[in-house]
């Protein structure tokens, strides 16, 4: 993956519908059940043009299905274990999880890969953990500030993607990927639009090089009500997975109106 291979995809008409807009809420390790019931509370009143969902911390999950029952806003979790069962003391695996009714699973947040030393065959192992369990796993990609600043964008993103890749088709094509600069995350700087899809158009085109070109690709980093429509106005970016301001209700509505 490199230069020449994004250049195919900028500026190309995309034509989008069979790829639903979707807006996922990433908590972090955020919230608390008075908070929390306030906030689901006003996402399950809202009609979104967009598919929308939520990924809370563990201890939430039971809170987040019961209040969001019968609504329009499906919830997740923030990672995986790549076992099924078994003597692995603090993991939860994909199977239980899909008897509560989850439906999606980030897996390879750069916080994983940075703090708990996720390799890219793990995330990868993780994703088709989900993706045998009947839950979608959305698979997190991008680049360290350095790596942008040395030229290594595409290089990362094509390490990151390879494991993934080669589960193939028939599981790329339950999967979501999300783009997510590093240097963009928290940190309220935000890619711009245009070097957003730059990498999008990449991630597309070795989507369509596996038969998978309708797999969604998400934007994540620092995306606020006030950047949403920017970045969704490129043609390879799907919708968003969003931080922070996935905790405001207002904000995290406004961008998925957007």
């Amino acid at each position: 993956m490199n230069a020449s291979s994004v250049g195919q995809g900028v500026g190309q008409e995309v034509v989008r519908p069979t790829r639903q807009r979707l807006v996922i809420g990433n908590w972090k390790m955020h919230g608390n059940l008075v908070d929390n019931a306030n906030l689901l509370g006003a996402l399950r009143q809202a009609s979104p043009a967009c598919e929308l969902a939520v990924c809370v911390p563990f201890p939430y999950l039971v809170q987040t299905a019961d209040l969001l029952k019968g609504s329009r806003v499906s919830w997740g979790v923030q990672d995986v274990s790549k076992h099924n069962q078994g003597a692995f003391t603090g993991e939860v695996s994909a199977l239980m999880l899909n008897d509560f009714g989850c439906k999606w699973a980030i897996v390879g947040h750069s916080e994983r890969r940075a703090m708990h030393g996720e390799t890219d065959q793990l995330v990868a192992d993780k994703a088709a953990a989900a993706v045998a369990a009947g839950l979608t796993p959305v698979v997190c990609v991008g680049e360290t500030l350095s790596e942008r600043d040395a030229g290594q964008v595409f290089d990362v993103i094509h390490r990151q993607l390879s494991p993934v890749l080669a589960l193939g088709e028939a599981a790329l094509q339950r999967m979501v990927i999300a783009y997510e600069p590093v240097w963009a995350i928290g940190t309220g700087r935000t890619a711009t639009p245009e070097q957003a899809q730059e990498v999008h158009a990449a991630i597309r085109a070795a989507l369509v090089g596996k038969q998978s070109s309708d797999v969604r690709v998400l934007y994540g980093g620092s995306v606020k009500a006030a950047n949403a429509a920017s970045l969704f106005g490129m043609p390879d970016i799907d919708g968003a997975l969003v931080g922070g301001a996935s905790l405001v209700a207002d904000e995290f509505l406004k961008i998925a109106a957007a």
